[in-house]
């Protein structure tokens, strides 16, 4: 089973309801100065929606701000440039990010990493529209809209003291939350399109795409991104093989086929239900027959070390019967 290319409006693949809501707010409020908080788990999308929101009306640079990286004593200096001779080894005057964006977009990327006194300046930014280079006796006034985004729980934060309380009420104004790709599983085929699409024309059989669509990608649409950059790259093409999966899917796939296997089944009213020990003992044999007698790499689908799987195979007299799987091949 082939896919074709959707068109992905504002960056976004897939027509799943939360997806389209966040594209009408997009719209909505794509000619607002208002600031704008993200909200999501790491690799969902929020420098995506970021730059959706700047496209939507596109005044002067979109500039992302890492603040994570904003550590060490010229953090500020990065931030809002400095003059001449404002410290040791300035000796030109600089333009920090903030002067960059003036007439545009900022983008403050993981806005609860931001330190402390960073917190205040930027309040400060927010609420009289300027702002001070270091080592500068006048302020400069700047026009610029605030997009910050973040994986952490800002409201905790603020409980614990570890984010300004009103830097926090300043920030969301408007909240968008965007959602986890296992909260949108139905829009993984689109996505996985669009990104095998970036490395040439590519096929992705039944098989591949419903092992893609167990997977829960706690990595979000950026494992997603970097799976099918890894496939293209172990496969010419045009057609993806189950083989060319990471290792990481492959085990949500094997373990979706042993939760089915372990339903409780019903007969004649009375219900069976699998040991767990027996179902352990199934996950060991499956995955030693999926890779084929490599138990270093089963022992990784299971998620244990390989001293831990010798045991078990130990504990439960699999040397033999794995063995005996193995050999025997179909037809014999």
């Amino acid at each position: 089973m082939s896919h074709q290319r959707v068109d992905s409006r504002h960056g976004f693949a897939g027509h799943s309801a939360r997806i389209c809501e966040i594209r009408r707010q997009i719209e909505k409020i794509g000619d607002s100065r208002s600031p704008v908080l993200l909200l999501g788990e790491s690799g969902t999308g929020k420098e995506v929606t970021a730059r959706a929101l700047h496209d939507e009306n596109p005044r002067g640079t979109f500039v992302p701000i890492d603040c994570g990286s904003l550590v060490g004593p010229l953090m500020e200096s990065e931030l809002f440039g400095h003059v001449r001779g404002a410290f040791t080894g300035a000796t030109d005057n600089k333009r920090g990010l903030i002067d960059v964006a003036n007439g545009g977009t900022a983008f403050f990327d993981e806005i609860g990493d931001l330190p402390l006194d960073l917190q205040v300046k930027l309040l400060r930014l927010l609420q009289e529209r300027e702002f001070r280079p270091v080592g500068s006796l006048s302020r400069q006034k700047v026009d610029i809209r605030v997009i910050a985004a973040t994986h952490r729980d800002l409201k905790k934060a603020v409980d614990t003291g570890g984010f300004r309380q009103d830097l926090y009420y300043r920030l969301n104004v408007i909240a968008i939350r965007i959602p986890a790709l296992r909260e949108r599983k139905e829009d993984i085929p689109e996505l996985a399109v669009e990104f095998l699409s970036q490395h040439g024309y590519y096929e992705i059989p039944p098989d591949v795409m419903s092992a893609l669509c167990e997977h829960d990608w706690p990595g979000n649409v950026r494992e997603l991104q970097n799976c099918m950059a890894r496939m293209a790259a172990m496969n010419p093409g045009p057609l993806l093989q189950m083989d060319d999966l990471p290792s990481t899917v492959h085990y949500s796939r094997l373990r979706g086929q042993i939760e089915l296997n372990s339903l409780a089944t019903f007969a004649g009213g009375g219900k069976v239900i699998i040991p767990l020990q027996e179902l352990e003992k199934r996950a060991i044999l499956e995955a030693i027959q999926h890779t084929r007698g490599d138990r270093t790499t089963a022992a990784q689908l299971l998620g244990i070390g390989r001293t831990t799987l010798y045991r078990k195979m130990r504990e439960y007299n699999l040397e033999i019967e794995s063995r005996a799987r193995h050999d025997v091949q179909p037809g014999d």
